[in-house]
């Protein structure tokens, strides 16, 4: 097999593979070593520190601040040693040697680079104290101290003679105290930096007898370590071992000829620089196969689901031309029987406007007849109220008489006890004819009383009738106007269906030879209806918000669904707005 591509990450980031059979006995010695090691985490707290991250420091003792006292102390000591010990060589050397004009330049110089070293040494510790540690920073600090020691030993050079043993040990010594000071530095900085970031994996050195020893391969190692990111020293030498005993068992399996090896079994020599294991490269053939059916098939999964989508879109365009169809089927059904239905509306308008103008003038007829009746109904009116007075009279001329009656009786009564006691010159029967008579004078004068009531009560009546008669003769004349003005409003109503018919068959036409689509014959119809309903464009202008404000007021959604057959709000909003647009853009339907 061939290899086709590399992996997508570097293997190196992967987790380290348990450790070979030859240690098995190393996790218990670590946990026994963890279990000692375990009080010591009673002592870590994570107090609040000025990054604000989440980093833990370490509480010390009493006893071990003042050695770190005395240890930041004897540093600061060492510096400023340092700083003496080179000034005056640097600065005499400078002034001399190097050319500058004089001897303050020189110490200005040697000042300079001292200050620098210190600067950059304390932005290191700084920023690694802050958990930002800037590591190409090393670097100057490193060569300024080289060049100072340089300098120092240049200083001390002899002059006119060559190079002797002390020469070479004075030069020695003047490069001490700068390379020890460095060396503090850098103690310090890794100090610093495994306190404030103690999670932060460590990376493990390469033994110093490995390079004295075997310094070819602890360079290969060390190489392999740095551009693949493996920390773990251990973990590299396993690693090692692991590629050497595997062509071992290859040399054994083909009797030393490697070349009778397959591509796949020289994989873990050909990928180990670049930091593939043996298990790794050894399964790097089956992982690309899988890779590659996978693809294979997420590559048919595709093929499948855009053939399933051109599938469903043609279904869906075959659909949607059904029902474009179906729908500009119904609409010019819906045209044809609108306009069946105008002019049959319109046929029955005219004829009920000419049933209703004779009716209008039967009405105007039977309206000259009702006032005449009313005239007549107030002139009985009249001659009830005329009657009833008389039947007042005729009442009071009743008492009138019933009253004298009762004067002729009283004095007939009289007469009758005048004439007991004139001696009974009269007769009993004469006596009796004159009661009988009183009495009869007293019923004929209850009658006549009577009789006046009745024709009092009577002409009430004949006034009560002949006001509800000229009531309903009145109510009869509003109701032939009011029939007459419905008439009046249909007819108008016709008209207008039959021109709003006529103007949506004209509009249809002007579609059909447009060729429009099934929205755009929807929104020219919502325009249509906001005309219908009265829209004004007076005073719009081109302004979009009052134009939409004035079409919403004119055509509501229930109305837009009601007319398009839509059962959705949203479609019937949009359609509405697409009016607006419409209109905006200059188009005016053929009213």
């Amino acid at each position: 097999m061939t290899i086709t591509e590399l992996p997508r990450s570097a293997p190196g980031t992967t987790p380290a593979p348990t450790l070979p059979a030859v240690v098995s006995a190393a996790p218990r010695t670590a946990s026994d070593a963890a279990d000692a090691l375990s009080p010591m985490k009673e002592t870590a707290s994570e107090p609040e520190n000025g990054t604000g991250s989440e980093g833990s420091l370490v509480t010390l003792t009493t006893s071990q601040k003042w050695i770190v006292g005395a240890t930041v102390a004897a540093a600061l000591a060492l510096a400023g040693i340092s700083l003496y010990l080179s000034f005056a060589h640097v600065a005499s050397f400078a002034h001399t040697q190097l050319r500058f004009g004089t001897l303050t330049k020189g110490r200005l110089f040697a000042i300079g680079v001292d200050i620098g070293i210190m600067v950059m040494i304390a932005v290191d510790l700084v920023m690694a104290w802050l958990k930002r540690p800037v590591s190409w920073i090393r670097y100057p600090v490193w060569l300024l101290t080289g060049a100072t020691v340089v300098l120092n030993a240049a200083s001390g050079a002899p002059r006119g003679r060559g190079w002797q043993l002390m020469d070479y040990v004075s030069a020695g010594a003047h490069g001490i105290v700068p390379v020890l000071f460095i060396t503090v530095v850098e103690v310090g900085r890794d100090s610093i930096d495994r306190i404030v970031r103690p999670d932060q994996a460590e990376r493990d050195s390469i033994p110093l007898i490995r390079w004295v020893l075997a310094p070819i391969a602890t360079s290969r190692i060390y190489r392999r370590m740095r551009l693949w990111g493996i920390a773990s020293y251990p973990e590299m030498v396993r690693r090692d071992q692991e590629l050497i005993a595997y062509g071992q068992w290859l040399k054994r399996k083909y009797d030393g000829d490697l070349s009778q090896a397959s591509e796949d079994e020289m994989l873990p020599m050909t990928m180990a620089p670049y930091g593939y294991t043996v298990a790794e490269a050894l399964a790097m053939p089956d992982q690309q196969e899988q890779a590659a059916a996978e693809r294979a098939e997420d590559a048919e999964q595709r093929q499948r689901d855009a053939e399933t989508r051109m599938i469903v879109a043609q279904k869906r365009a075959e659909a949607d031309r059904a029902r474009a169809q179906g729908a500009l089927d119904a609409e010019l059904a819906q045209i044809e029987g609108e306009t069946g239905q105008a002019q049959a509306h319109a046929q029955a308008q005219v004829n009920a406007a000419q049933r209703a103008a004779a009716a209008e003038q039967e009405a105007l007829e039977t309206a000259l007849v009702a006032e005449a009746r009313a005239k007549q109904a107030q002139a009985e009116s009249l001659e009830a109220a005329a009657r009833r007075e008389r039947a007042v009279l005729d009442d009071e001329a009743a008492a009138l008489e019933l009253a004298a009656a009762e004067k002729r009786r009283a004095a007939a009564e009289a007469d009758k006890v005048a004439a007991a006691e004139a001696q009974a010159i009269e007769t009993q029967a004469i006596a009796e004819a004159r009661r009988v008579a009183a009495e009869a004078d007293y019923r004929a004068a209850e009658t006549e009383r009577a009789a006046a009531e009745a024709r009092r009560a009577a002409a009430e009546a004949d006034h009560r009738a002949a006001e509800e008669k000229a009531a309903a003769e009145v109510a009869l004349a509003e109701a032939e106007r009011a029939k007459k003005d419905a008439a009046e409003a249909e007819r108008a109503a016709a008209e207008a269906r039959l021109a709003a018919a006529e103007t949506e068959r004209r509009a249809v036409e002007t579609e059909d030879a447009a060729k429009l689509q099934p929205r755009e014959r929807a929104v020219r119809k919502v325009v249509r209806m906001a005309f219908a309903a009265g829209l004004d464009l007076e005073g719009v202008g081109g302004e979009f918000d009052q134009l939409h404000r004035r079409v919403t007021e004119a055509v509501s959604i229930a109305d837009i669904q009601r007319e398009l057959a839509v059962s959705s709000t949203d479609t019937a909003s949009k359609y509405r707005q697409e009016a607006s647009t419409l209109l905006l853009e200059g188009y005016r339907p053929e009213l």
